[in-house]
């Protein structure tokens, strides 16, 4: 394995802490520490680049609070200053990680994420079906043939062993300033010989080099085509059941050596055509619904946003802001119905309330309106 030297003096420039600053706030401009940290920003860049090169730099306590999106997570958050920092590593370390990365690790990073992941299942799952092959007496066709494995780590980030990440990253990373840096942001934490927060951005990095171990004891020695990984959560098919079994057996059994457990309720083995859950999808083989788990929440965030608006804490481009992410997330379903009733449920708000509908709410509605599903995907009427 090819090994890296003389990386902290790159980490300490400030071309990489100004870069790295500019991620920390991207999308989060209007929050007010991020406000607060620009009013000085050259001064707190500096800071930053001293307190780095002269080794002094120590991460302030984090910040811990629990949010239900809709499962209940405990985040723990750092402030914006070492969120900096943060991403100041991350980009040192990603460029020298996405070489060794497998190509069906889809969580963090640059070209990947969850729509890439998608569609990635929806080639895997007509490869092992071929072509949608159905089940004898087939009751209609999405009764494909083929089995899945879905699996879920128990506790993951609480679970990542200290000593083990350091060792995992110490077979790349032969820097001692960067690694007694990266010693720091681990320590971190509440307990002190395991577990990353959740939100951080080194702690997403890191679980991705955490978990190479097991992609490439997946696809190397138990010698699975189409297996896919997101953050904790993976996926394996294949046509028989039985094969399945025994990689379930054999992961469980190797999990073992990276302190970490198969979550017993989450991980299951069972048949394509009954449909597989996957991030926020439900997925057959002809159509992708959004799940019912995440209508409910998104019911339940209108609610919060309308009675925010007429008592006048966000006005209508915050309101029509928040509705469109989550429009355009599950476009990428077979939602046309839904879409176009909560489109319809928007207008109604809006015209009650004297909203000033621009080109925001004409956007979702063209959406609607205009387009129906094609795979996953949109198309002309």
């Amino acid at each position: 394995m090819k090994t890296y030297k003389n990386l902290y003096p790159k980490l300490c420039s400030y071309k990489n802490i100004r870069k790295a600053f500019m991620k920390a706030r991207k999308n989060k401009t209007s929050k007010f520490y991020v406000k607060l940290f620009q009013e000085n920003l050259e001064e707190n860049l500096q800071e930053i680049k001293r307190e780095l090169e002269s080794q002094t730099y120590q991460p302030f306590p984090l910040k811990k609070f629990v949010i239900r999106d809709p499962k209940t997570r405990v985040i723990r958050k750092s402030i914006f200053k070492d969120r900096v920092v943060h991403h100041a590593i991350v980009i040192i370390l990603e460029p020298l990680y996405e070489k060794v990365f497998i190509f069906d690790s889809y969580a963090n990073r640059l070209g990947k994420g969850t729509l890439a992941a998608l569609d990635r299942f929806s080639s895997f799952k007509r490869k092992v079906t071929k072509n949608g092959r159905l089940v004898k007496n087939a009751f209609d066709n999405n009764s494909v043939v083929g089995y899945v494995l879905k699996a879920d780590i128990k506790h993951f980030f609480d679970s990542v062993d200290h000593n083990m990440i350091m060792h995992l990253l110490e077979k790349k990373v032969k820097d001692a300033k960067l690694m007694k840096l990266i010693y720091k942001i681990i320590k971190n934490y509440d307990d002190p010989d395991r577990g990353m927060p959740l939100g951080n951005m080194t702690s997403q990095f890191f679980a991705n080099v955490y978990l190479n171990c097991l992609d490439y004891f997946v696809k190397h020695k138990l010698k699975m085509k189409y297996y896919l990984r997101y953050v904790d959560d993976f996926i394996i098919l294949h046509e028989s059941k039985e094969k399945l079994e025994e990689c379930k057996d054999k992961i469980s059994k190797y999990l073992r050596h990276l302190r970490l457990k198969l979550h017993p309720d989450k991980s299951k083995i069972f048949s394509l055509y009954k449909g597989v859950t996957l991030l926020g999808f439900k997925e057959f083989y002809h159509y992708r619904l959004v799940r019912k788990r995440n209508i409910r929440y998104f019911k339940k965030r209108f609610i919060k946003l309308k009675i925010r608006y007429k008592e006048g804490e966000i006005g209508s481009t915050d309101f029509l802001n928040s509705l469109e992410g989550w429009f355009g997330y599950v476009m990428w379903g077979n939602t046309y119905k839904l879409r176009k009733k909560v489109a319809r449920q928007i207008a109604r708000f809006a015209s009650n309330n004297k909203m000033e509908i621009k080109r925001s709410l004409y956007h979702v509605a063209k959406l609607d309106i205009r387009t129906r599903e094609g795979g996953g995907r949109t198309e002309k009427k």
